[in-house]
């Protein structure tokens, strides 16, 4: 993607100097450049420094090609351009932004050297994402001058800057910086000095969980990356992205941030040492948790993990009508679902009235389905005689799955499933959506455990894509199977994975929701700008606050108590915060207030 050029006559910082021509450097030295200021890119190695020409030269040409810049244009940016070997070519900057490899010794002496160099009003910035910009400024003649500036890769593209006060630093020069990131087109957030600042600190803890989860066998790579990629709208999953990273960057990163909080949750897991160690370091040595065609590729080749398609683990059984015992949206939504795959639907609550009313709601879906030409009127008129509202689950005694979404109250589940082992047929598959309870404890109200699976559809479940199927330990295999098969019909995407709390999505989601609490409540960023970071930075298709508040705090709050129950783990006892906004009714958008306030209807 190109970058944004802005006007060529630069009030802010004309003069910057990039130290370190790496990737990341060259990027920042390509925005600049085309952002109207004088550059000098400063790298020890020549072969690096031509490099980084060369890239600029490429991607120049390209924005030429597309018409984003005239030649005349490619060639001033191009002359804003000069590359050295020596620090002494930062005498003139206004500004010098340090790139080096994430090393206090590599840093430090970077910073003495230019304390030697520079103007005494030169401000002098890091762009380390790991490492303390309190202690680097401490070692430098000027402290109050040395800030962080943390660009994200690829930088022309990328709209996050994370700006990096220490208590050393000079508010005019975290002024400065700041009007010179939105000059470049960028958004800038502030923040505090402390290991991974808002985006990478939130961001590496919930990678780092992933690659636990991974290690610990728990589900396979590619389900563990489907499932977020799916149940949460990233744009890549947990264990790609790490590969893409590099795994060797990742794990310094946690290494910093553990010293820092002594939080579990960023001790590195074991797997990003030994793959680290061993040279496997992601897509630049061609092999990480994935295997690629060659260094430097992103192109995913198959190896020993890569599951076989189409494999028959046993035979499934044949499933013709389905029960769906709830009047919620999620019942609803999953009883719309296989009336459009073509089951018969029962959609059973305890009144009539009730499962009317749910009906009713299906109907005005498929209308809206109509209204946005995504089926004709006769399709949705067809869908909605496949469903037969019951005021009873004696109606699912002919089915041949029976499924529920009700309350998320383990008694009340254990209850229906009791009636399940009572009204449906011998062979019948029994299903809970359950999000957070153990289906295994559902399957013990029956006296066919071996039939009982867990299906978690999300919500809304005609749009959603992802099913996680939930195995217990007594599940049989051809009700795996089958599960597996009846998601293929009603195509939805499974990913396996076992009966403990959270399963794959909220396992990953809520503790790195539950750290975003944590920094508001330390007041170390606001709500605008740990979601403005997610979003802009992580690829989030919504900021923790805004997700939060859709989600519902008291649910987030029930399913957080879960996890730190199942898992005993203080990292992820819930948030104070989280617990006082509940404790006061702030619930959310439901509510009209929760971590923001909105507009009652």
């Amino acid at each position: 993607m190109d970058a944004p050029l802005s006007p060529a006559s630069p009030a802010t910082l004309p003069t910057v100097a990039v130290v370190g021509l790496g990737t990341m450097g060259t990027g920042i030295a390509e925005v600049l450049a085309r952002a109207g200021r004088e550059v000098i890119g400063i790298d020890v190695s020549e072969a690096a420094a031509a490099q980084a020409v060369a890239a600029l030269e490429a991607s120049t040409a390209r924005a030429v090609r597309r018409e984003r810049l005239t030649e005349d244009e490619r060639r001033d940016v191009l002359a804003r351009f000069r590359t050295f070997t020596d620090l002494q070519a930062a005498a003139d900057a206004d500004l010098v932004i340090e790139v080096a490899p994430e090393s206090y010794e590599i840093k430090q002496q970077i910073f003495r050297e230019l304390d030697t160099v520079v103007r005494p009003e030169t401000i002098l910035a890091t762009g380390t994402n790991a490492l303390s910009v309190t202690r680097l400024a401490a070692d430098s003649a000027r402290p109050e001058r040395v800030l962080g500036l943390h660009f994200f890769n690829p930088a022309p593209a990328m709209k996050l800057v994370e700006v990096v006060s220490s208590v050393l630093t000079a508010p005019t020069a975290v002024a400065a910086v700041t009007d010179l990131a939105v000059e470049l087109g960028k958004e800038p957030v502030a923040v505090g000095d402390r290991p991974g600042f808002v985006a990478d600190g939130l961001l590496f803890g919930y990678l780092n969980q992933a690659a636990a989860m991974y290690e610990a066998k728990y589900a396979s790579r590619e389900d563990i990356d489907a499932a977020m990629k799916l149940g949460c709208g990233l744009p890549m999953g947990p264990l790609a992205l790490l590969d893409l990273i590099g795994i060797d960057t990742a794990r310094t990163v946690l290494e910093a941030m553990y010293a820092e909080s002594r939080d579990r949750l960023h001790a590195p897991a074991p797997v990003l040492k030994q793959l680290s160690e061993a040279g496997l370091t992601g897509r630049k040595s061609g092999r990480g948790f994935y295997t690629y065609t060659e260094p430097g590729s992103s192109e995913v080749v198959r190896d020993a993990l890569t599951p076989l398609t189409g494999e028959v683990v046993a035979d499934a059984r044949t499933i013709r009508s389905v029960g769906v015992a709830g009047s919620g949206t999620m019942a609803s939504g999953i009883a719309e679902v296989f009336a459009k795959a073509g089951y018969d639907v029962v959609l059973a609550a305890r009144s009539e009235e009730k499962a009317e009313k749910a009906k009713s709601r299906i109907g005005k879906s498929l209308s809206r389905s109509v209204d946005k030409g995504r089926m004709t009127a006769e399709a949705a008129a067809q869908t909605l005689d496949r469903i037969t509202a019951a005021g009873s689950y004696d109606a699912f005694s002919d089915v041949d799955l029976a499924l529920e979404a009700v309350a998320e109250d383990l008694e009340i589940k254990q209850q229906l499933f009791a009636t399940f082992d009572k009204v449906c047929k011998p062979g019948a598959v029994l299903a809970t959506t359950t999000s957070s309870l153990p289906v295994v404890a559902c399957a013990r109200a029956t006296s066919r455990p071996q039939d009982v699976i867990g299906m978690h559809f999300f919500n809304p479940a005609p749009a959603m894509k992802l099913v996680e199927v939930v195995r217990t330990v007594l599940t049989g295999d051809d009700v795996h199977a089958t599960v597996r098969e009846v998601c293929a019909k009603i195509r939805k995407h499974p990913v396996d994975c076992g009966d403990r709390a959270g399963f794959i999505v909220n396992a990953l989601l809520f503790p790195y929701l539950n750290n975003a609490i944590k920094m508001v409540q330390e007041h170390y960023a606001t709500l605008d700008d740990i979601d403005a970071a997610m979003k802009l930075g992580g690829g989030y298709p919504m900021g923790p606050f805004e997700l939060l508040d859709v989600v519902g705090l008291d649910v987030s709050l029930a399913i957080e108590k879960v996890l730190h129950r199942e898992f005993r783990d203080p990292g992820l006892a819930p948030a104070p915060l989280l617990e006082h906004l509940v404790a006061a009714g702030c619930l959310g958008r439901k509510t009209g207030r929760g971590f923001r306030e909105y507009a009652r209807r």
